[in-house]
This record gives C-alpha cells, sequence and structure tokens, in this order.
C-alpha cells in the first residue's frame, strides 16, 4: 500500500510568498559561515543541514491523497492538488481510477475540473462518497459562469456510488469502512485494509467527546490502525476561538490517536495562513506532546506536498 500527498493546505490554496522565501533566504544566510562555503562539498553539506521549514516546503496545494494498491488507484478527495497528480505521469496503465470524496466543500473538489484524465474517453472513473447528490454537486460547480467547460465533457464513463457509514466493501481486496463525523454539512473518514495493513483518511474533523465513544461504526474505522492522516489545523488557542469551525487542533489529533491505539499521525488539513516556520513549530509541539502523555510510541508527522511512504 502506496499513499502519496499531493494537496495538504486546508480551506484554500495558499501559494508561498515573496515574503516568505526571503525570510528562508535570511535565515540561510544567518547560518552561513566561512566554512560552510570552502568547497562544493562543504557546501553541500550545509545545505544538507538546513532544517526541513527552510530547504522546502509543505505545500499550498489542497486535499488530494493517492493510495497504489498493486496498481488499484484510489484517490482521496480532488482539492488543487489533483491537477499535478494529472501531470505526473504517476497514473494506472488501466486508466481505471476510485475518487472517494470525504465531503463536497470547495477545496476538497476544486482540483477536478483542472485533472486531465476525466478528459480522457477511455478513463473510468468509479465516484465514492455517503453524497446521494454527489454528481450534482460536482456538475453544478462547472455551470457558467463558474467555469467555462461543462461536466459532459468530461469522460462518459463517470459511475457514482452511494456508500452508507458503517456498512463495509471491498475494492479489488481493498475493505474500506467509512464513518460520519463532526464538520459543517458533515464529513466522512474512510479506512483501506490490505494484508493486515489499516490506513485511515480523516479530513475535516472537529473532534468531540462523541468520537471517543467505543461505537463500533468508529471502531471498525480507527481502532488498531497502522496510520491516520487527520486534521489537525489549528492550535488549542485558536481551536478555542475556532469553535464549531470544523477543525481540530494538533494535540487533539494526538489524544484520538493514543485512544485508537493508531502507531503512526499525519497531521493533515494545514491552516492557510501558517507559514512553513509555523508548521514546523507545530510538528514539534505535537511530537513533544506525544512525549509528554506519555505516548512516545506514537509516530507524529508532518503530510507534506510530494511526500511518499509505503504500508
Amino acid at each position: 500500500m502506496k499513499i502519496h500527498f499531493w494537496g495538504v493546505r486546508g480551506s484554500l490554496p495558499t501559494p508561498i510568498t515573496p515574503q516568505q522565501i526571503q525570510s528562508k533566504i535570511m535565515a540561510v544566510v544567518q547560518r552561513i559561515t566561512p566554512k560552510d562555503i570552502e568547497s562544493e562539498d562543504a557546501r553541500s553539506k550545509f545545505v544538507s543541514s538546513l532544517p526541513s521549514w527552510i530547504f522546502g516546503t509543505t505545500g499550498g496545494n489542497t486535499p488530494c491523497v493517492e493510495i497504489n494498491v498493486n496498481d488499484n488507484e484510489f484517490i482521496l478527495d480532488a482539492g488543487t492538488g489533483i491537477r499535478v497528480l494529472g501531470k505526473s505521469g504517476n497514473l494506472p496503465s488501466d486508466k481505471h481510477y476510485n475518487l472517494f470524496f470525504s465531503h463536497f466543500h470547495w477545496d476538497h473538489i476544486q482540483g477536478l475540473p483542472f485533472f486531465d484524465p476525466a478528459y480522457d474517453p477511455n478513463s473510468v472513473f468509479d465516484v465514492y462518497s455517503a453524497c446521494e447528490d454527489a454528481k450534482d454537486a460536482l456538475v453544478r460547480q462547472m455551470h457558467q459562469p463558474f467555469y467555462p467547460v461543462s461536466f459532459e465533457a468530461f469522460s462518459k464513463n463517470f459511475n457514482f456510488h452511494t456508500i452508507k457509514p458503517g456498512i463495509p466493501f471491498e475494492i479489488n481486496g481493498v475493505k474500506i469502512n467509512s464513518a460520519e463525523m463532526c464538520h459543517p454539512g458533515k464529513s466522512y473518514c474512510f479506512s483501506f485494509e490490505y494484508e493486515g495493513k489499516k490506513f485511515v483518511y480523516a479530513t475535516d474533523v472537529e473532534l468531540k467527546s462523541k468520537d471517543y465513544a467505543m461505537a463500533e461504526e468508529k471502531a471498525a474505522v480507527f481502532r488498531n490502525a497502522d496510520c491516520i492522516v487527520l486534521d489537525a489545523q489549528y492550535t488549542v488557542e485558536e481551536a478555542f476561538r475556532k469553535e464549531n469551525w470544523g477543525h481540530s487542533a494538533f494535540c487533539y489529533a494526538i489524544d484520538f490517536a493514543v485512544y485508537w491505539n493508531i502507531k503512526k499521525v499525519y497531521l493533515f488539513h494545514h491552516e492557510p495562513t501558517y507559514d512553513d516556520k509555523k508548521m514546523n513549530a507545530i510538528l514539534q509541539a505535537a511530537q513533544w506532546y506525544a512525549r509528554y502523555i506519555e505516548h512516545s510510541d506514537i509516530e507524529v508527522l508532518l503530510a507534506k506536498e510530494g511526500l511518499e511512504f509505503e504500508l
């Protein structure tokens, strides 16, 4: 099971700004010494020693996560990250896509009109969501005056499937469960199980006390997962100020993972106002918090565009 992050930002696309680039350059200048530029080898070592928030970027595209299981393609949400996936050349040879939608807020669907394979008449899309009018939602975002090309320009092979939370099903040997989570207008999380490994995608979630109840629907999705991609958009202070906005603080994400015995957590759906330095500070705080509550065995990481890993 191979997982790739194509879009990790929440709410709206967030390109890196000139000011942020200047701040990175200044941070490099402040760290450099004459010895660091004496030779090509010294320069290489210096660059490799830079913190990741300086040398790279978390990314600004909205949510899109790809899972590949034995050449079976699963795409989770169609934020602007899906456009990058479509141009990557990293596409299934059979042109078949299993496209899952957590919900239909704009940041999770706005990339689909820019996904090149959608216009290929030979592409086949099986679209899964808990929304009975999923097709209508996707069609409407491409109506005039919002977009110049209609949904009819897409491949005719779009098949829509309504899933029921708590009722598992399989796609080519991959077992899938879903559960409803707290978010304005509702959002749904998914688990994918294959050959003893379980991966969970839980974006746009405002964690509540009921999420810690041992309800069978939630347990089937979360319990003993190997890895979870989990909404951690806010700091605690911001989560208090933005109650009922539908997102969680990073420490709540850690508590949730501990409760459900999840081994690895990727913080996801990043706040658009946070730059790379802030995101790095949040990651460090989350890792410290995991140690503080004596659960340092949980691996806490930051979801970044371009990051790929295997379960």
